[in-house]
């Protein structure tokens, strides 16, 4: 811990995250006269999967034809498990939000009308506005601050701790309501902008009890060039795959939808972006999406007329569906004065098992974003300022403080490494079986007792990794249990041994714990059993398992686990 004197603050509504969903967040509580703080893992404006690229948008007219439709498709592509009340308020959000955005000086694109087209958004210019948009409303930013643990007490969240990484200094902000928007978890694929997004928000949200809900949906890759971070992968609608020897891959039609999960399962995979033959089709798609091609410069390659290798990059619940289970439709939780938004919270209401990129992932952010910010303003000015007043403890437990009679935790990169090898391999957690699934799930319990150590004396960078650790932990063993206990194949989750979508199983599976994970459906009703854990295989040290030792995540680590060399 730092010897520094620590910042201490006191507000109304603490927004943790300053992606899209923290930004509005912290936006709608302002505006509503609450004194608003937010902290940020990275810079509010720049980190984050949306921020390096662009992102479409849910944006239609109030159409009640055009919006019922919409909410069918929803519907049915999500598996029957999203809620059409849900889908229909972030239509009506988004449609209200983006014109704001213009009013704030946003240059969407125009028709031949003159007729603004808000279905898109850049991120870089977006998040900009953003930034903008939350100081103006009075709203204080603390940047590479990234919250370690909750406070609270008998009467609910009371604030956060956590560290500067600017100062290496502790600060603790106490508030009378606290949203989550940290993101997800990609578990450091060094996917675009994905390297902040480590689960750390699913895990504080845990610690108070809260559970989570769609984990299991989080079957979630993105292709990258094998070099590269750049997960935007729809530009490859243009290439051509081939394998090493430079047979082609794929006829001419519209490829399956784990066309490459599939062929990376076999050996490397080329692309040339060959469909776009004339100078004309380059031009535009380089100047639709210049951030694709940036590293393909860098190497020296022209990617309309040579191979570069292929790769996919986990991206975990970031554009999986599941985390933070919502009770209310103000983004509330089971615990008194806590919220969340964007991508920490569960999008199944209004995705449903099926989720992706852009589309209704970025609507939801705004959404639940002024959502969530709204109702922690209203909650927390009804307290009357209270929040400095009150008797409050650290909630956090994995990594922080250290569980008596364990030791500190020393190979924090050695854990990472030894999560990504369960999480990233396609044979593991895409191409889902129970046994296989079984088995890394037993490896995953097994670290969870190496994260209970605390980092003493650990400068704030040792402190943020180890916390991430510890929260990567969590989250996939929740997603690995989640997945076996769904014992079907609906949207994006599959299990080998259940090929079928089952009527019994059309209903949210809601998980939690972090010693003992339980799960359940929502509303009740039993789920079958899961096998017992072997405690006896899972308590040994990793390597004794049969499996590798662990090993510091390097990095060509997600290259060397999901594409075969």
């Amino acid at each position: 811990m730092s010897q520094k004197q620590p910042l201490q603050l006191t507000a109304d509504v603490l927004v943790i995250g300053g992606g899209p969903a923290g930004a509005w967040a912290a936006w709608s509580a302002a505006s509503r006269g609450a004194r608003v703080v937010v902290a940020d893992k990275g810079f509010l404006g720049s980190s984050g999967a949306t921020a390096p690229g662009g992102t479409n948008l849910l944006y239609l007219p109030p159409d009640p034809a055009l919006r019922e439709e919409a909410v069918r498709k929803r519907m049915k592509g999500g598996g029957f498990l999203s809620e059409p009340s849900w889908i229909h308020g972030v239509l009506d959000q988004v449609y209200e939000s983006l014109e704001l955005v213009e009013s704030w000086g946003y240059p969407f694109r125009r028709d031949e009308n003159g007729v603004p087209m808000r279905d898109h958004l850049q991120g870089p210019e977006y998040m900009k506005l953003m930034r903008r948009a939350v100081i103006k409303a009075g709203a204080r930013i603390l940047d590479q601050s990234p919250a370690l643990e909750l406070l609270v007490d008998e009467h609910g969240v009371g604030g956060a701790r956590g560290v500067s990484r600017l100062d290496d200094r502790d600060w603790e902000v106490r508030a009378g309501a606290v949203v989550i928007a940290t993101g997800g978890c990609a578990f450091l694929s060094k996917g675009l902008g994905c390297n902040v997004l480590t689960g750390d928000g699913l895990l504080m949200a845990a610690e108070l009890g809260v559970e989570l809900s769609g984990m299991e949906f989080s079957r979630q890759y993105a292709p990258s060039a094998a070099f590269a971070t750049n997960t935007r992968g729809r530009l490859l609608n243009w290439a051509t795959f081939y394998a090493e020897d430079g047979t082609p891959l794929h006829s001419e039609g519209p490829r399956p939808h784990d066309f490459l999960p599939k062929m990376l399962s076999k050996g490397p995979v080329y692309a040339v972006m060959d469909k776009a033959d004339t100078p004309e089709k380059r031009a535009i798609l380089r100047s639709s999406h210049a951030i694709f091609f940036l590293p393909l410069d860098r190497a020296g390659i022209d990617p309309f007329t040579q191979p570069f290798p292929l790769t996919l990059r986990y991206e975990g619940t970031v554009r999986g569906t599941g985390g933070i289970r919502l009770v209310g439709e103000d983004c509330s939780t089971t615990v008194a004065g806590l919220y969340a938004a964007g991508d920490a919270a569960t999008r199944e209401r209004v995705t449903g098992a099926q989720s992706g990129g852009g589309a209704f992932n970025a609507s939801w952010a705004i959404s639940s974003g002024t959502w969530s910010g709204r109702a922690a303003a209203g909650y927390a000015l009804a307290l009357g300022g209270r929040a400095g007043q009150r008797s409050l403890r650290p909630a956090g437990g994995a990594e922080l403080a250290g569980t008596p009679g364990t030791s500190a935790m020393t190979d924090v990169p050695g854990i990472i490494g030894a999560v990504q090898r369960e999480v990233f391999p396609l044979e593991i957690n895409y191409f889902r079986s129970e046994p296989v699934l079984r088995e890394s799930l037993q490896r995953l319990h097994g670290l969870w007792p190496l994260v209970q150590g605390g980092i003493p004396g650990g400068d704030a960078r040792e402190r943020v990794r180890a916390r991430e650790a510890a929260a990567m932990v969590a989250a996939a063993r929740w997603i690995h249990t989640a997945g076996l206990a769904r014992r079907e194949t609906r949207g994006m989750h599959t299990l080998a041994e259940y090929p079928h979508t089952d009527p019994a199983y059309q209903r949210r599976l809601l998980v939690s714990g972090l010693d003992d994970i339980r799960v359940k459906f929502e509303g009740g009703g039993e789920v079958p059993p899961l096998p017992a854990p072997d405690r006896a295989a899972h308590s040994r040290p990793p390597g004794q398992r049969g499996q590798e030792p662990l090993q510091p995540s390097g990095g060509d680590a997600v290259r060397k686990e999901v594409t075969p060399v």
